[in-house]
């Protein structure tokens, strides 16, 4: 499988609902957490790789990077709850829309430190896409 890769980087302001109040993250010790339950700021790092089926620009990849930047250039990103995890699947239905029947992987990090890498496999016949999901 041939695939190409792109990244950017976005601004954007979430929370953790929650996280100040449940015992098991406001903690009050040296693991609590509970500063995520209020909004904050973060440089949300992206990088995302998609299936190509030829070696001669199917997708040309500085196109798709400005593509992708494009679907958030409106300001700082307001993510309320969304976590990385939401993020890279919002963004695999957006992908997934434009360039149908493909592989994606997508990696949303925050201040590029932490974060999450989802696999997005290519559609067969017993895959369909619900939403933002990916399911069997």
């Amino acid at each position: 499988m041939k695939t190409i890769w792109v990244t950017f980087q976005k601004e954007g302001v979430h929370m953790y609902p929650g996280a100040d109040t449940n015992p098991k993250l406001a903690t009050g010790g040296w693991d609590d957490v509970s500063f995520l339950g209020v909004p904050h700021r973060h440089i949300f790092h992206f990088k995302v790789w998609i299936e190509v089926f030829h070696d001669d620009r199917d997708i040309e990849f500085i196109q798709f990077k400005r593509w992708l930047e494009r679907q958030y250039s409106e300001g700082v990103l307001e993510l309320n709850h969304k976590s990385c995890e939401m993020i890279a699947e919002d963004l695999a239905q957006t992908i997934t829309k434009k360039y149908p029947n493909r592989w994606l992987k997508i990696s949303v990090a925050e201040d590029n430190e932490n974060g999450c890498e989802i696999d997005f496999p290519k559609p067969s016949d017993d895959w369909q896409v619900d939403g933002p999901t990916y399911f069997r």
